[in-house]
């Protein structure tokens, strides 16, 4: 069985070259090609690829919304990210969204190839000089906020998050659709588990865990 693709970047000419490259490889088989997020994700939708390829900024809806919407939905197909460049904080939030592979557009095209067989064969394959540091800040925080769950409740994590941000009470509450009074108690309870007495210990506590 070939290894199915969506492709899905705004420049006609990088999706002609996709083309020609995967054209070759007798294994690929490419179902659709995209120039926006809406299309690409009617198009994962209708054909069901085991490969989505798809670049950081597309226009209509961006990459992390498209990931963010797939990942609502029964099928998910693995997803490679082709970029010219990408922010530490784009690629933690891909990484937490499910991408499975990462390739530069400078990169040798190869590259992209083996990453595309890597991935399909269930292997996480990154960019090390763009993604190291991503992955690092990643690790770090999710290794906070698992520390941080491990003694306060999601609810409570949650709150610790909006008030190290700066957020007043009152804003905590319409954040999180509760009222005051449930902020206060949620509070009282937290600083009571981390024995602290002030917000800014708890601030100081969320930087510490990564968890800001």
């Amino acid at each position: 069985m070939p290894i199915t693709f969506v492709l899905a970047d705004d420049h006609p000419l990088v999706l002609s070259g996709l083309e020609n490259l995967f054209r070759p490889q007798k294994d690929f088989k490419i179902l659709a090609r995209c120039r926006d997020g809406e299309q690409t994700l009617r198009a994962v939708r209708a054909y069901k690829p085991d490969i989505l390829i798809l670049d950081l900024n597309l226009p209509e809806k961006p990459a992390l919304a498209v990931l963010s919407e797939m990942r609502k939905e029964l099928f998910t197909p693995k997803v490679v990210i082709l970029t010219a460049a990408a922010e530490d904080r784009q690629l933690s939030e891909a990484l937490r969204l499910g991408l499975r592979g990462l390739v530069l557009k400078e990169a040798d095209p190869q590259s992209l190839i083996e990453c595309i067989r890597r991935v399909h064969a269930g292997e996480l394959w990154l960019d090390q000089r763009t993604a190291s540091s991503a992955l690092e800040k990643l690790l770090r925080r999710e290794a906070g906020r698992q520390a941080a769950e491990s003694v306060l409740t999601t609810r409570e994590v949650e709150i610790v998050k909006h008030v190290a941000l700066g957020q007043c009470n009152m804003e905590v509450a319409k954040r999180l659709f509760i009222s005051q009074g449930t902020v206060k108690v949620h509070l009282y309870k937290i600083y009571k588990k981390l024995d602290l007495d002030n917000r800014s210990k708890l601030t100081r506590y969320a930087q510490q865990r990564h968890l800001i």
